[in-house]
């Protein structure tokens, strides 16, 4: 494997496998109980032919083309050019645990894909691509939440189930919101789960992010890059310290991280804004 990166979350593994070799050979699983892996082709012009009980066929993936595959089927293909694909591998409790937190009750298998395009779904895994290069650094609470949201997207849209009505707009009391924003606030840095602060607050984990959306208008993990931002502000009006020390006291992986994330939401770099004060 020229590329053999993974990464953990509260339900869902996460993978990143690609190869430039042309020398490829037949991939044989056995049927598991290990519920469903869903690959994500970040590259163009793979190819696979995929045998089945009587008959083989031969799939072309494009970019942004995805697979959904029920593990405890027995699986052979013969790989015939290189890949890059992302994998997300789901055990049935997780899959029911996600769909509950999804409001989506009933939901105990993915339907199977081959070679389909989807680009939500793209998309959503692209982003932990980061996270994946440097698992090392990678921010806990910005994991947890993307993984939800790609558990709730594979829930939805092919967990054969309708989307129920939303009969009422989830909101946090004063006091869960209080404990929330302390628990957030106590872990600046970001490494805590989603799942940590809704079990706290005695709440499901897709109820809390919900709910506190509702109520903040923010994520979790928006409204700690903002308290983040607020934190290093002080820091800059009250010190002379660098910019690079004021990072890693506000959470940040490096100072190129920080100003990226400063420069959003203020509108300009940390160095321009001191300038300024």
């Amino acid at each position: 494997m020229s590329i053999n990166q993974s990464l953990s979350s509260s339900n869902i593994d996460i993978f990143r496998k690609a190869t430039k070799s042309t020398a490829l050979d037949q991939v044989k699983t056995s049927a598991s109980d290990q519920g469903f892996v869903v690959g994500v082709s970040l590259l163009a012009g793979h190819e696979r032919r995929i045998f089945h009980a009587n008959h083989a066929i031969s799939h072309d993936f494009s970019e942004n083309a995805i697979y959904i595959r029920d593990l405890s089927d027995n699986y052979k293909a013969d790989l015939s050019t290189p890949f890059d694909f992302m994998l997300f591998q789901i055990s049935p409790s997780s899959l029911a645990k996600i769909a509950e937190d999804a409001d989506v009750s009933g939901v105990t298998l993915l339907t199977t894909e081959t070679a389909s395009k989807d680009i939500v779904l793209a998309n959503l895994a692209r982003a932990l691509l980061p996270a994946l290069q440097r698992p090392e650094e990678a921010n806990a609470l910005f994991v947890d939440q993307m993984t939800t949201a790609i558990g709730t997207y594979l829930v939805q849209r092919y967990g054969g189930r309708p989307v129920p009505a939303v009969t009422r707009t989830p909101l946090l009391s004063r006091a869960h919101e209080q404990m929330a924003k302390s628990i957030l606030l106590e872990h600046l840095e970001g490494e805590v789960s989603i799942a940590d602060v809704a079990e706290a607050c005695n709440l499901s984990r897709g109820y809390f992010i919900r709910a506190f959306r509702e109520s903040t208008g923010m994520t979790p993990y928006q409204w700690l890059l903002n308290q983040r931002i607020d934190r290093a502000r002080q820091l800059i009006r009250a010190s002379n310290a660098p910019l690079a020390e004021i990072a890693v006291a506000c959470g940040f992986a490096d100072q190129s991280h920080f100003t990226r994330v400063f420069s959003t939401v203020v509108g300009t770099t940390p160095g321009t804004w001191r300038r300024n004060v």
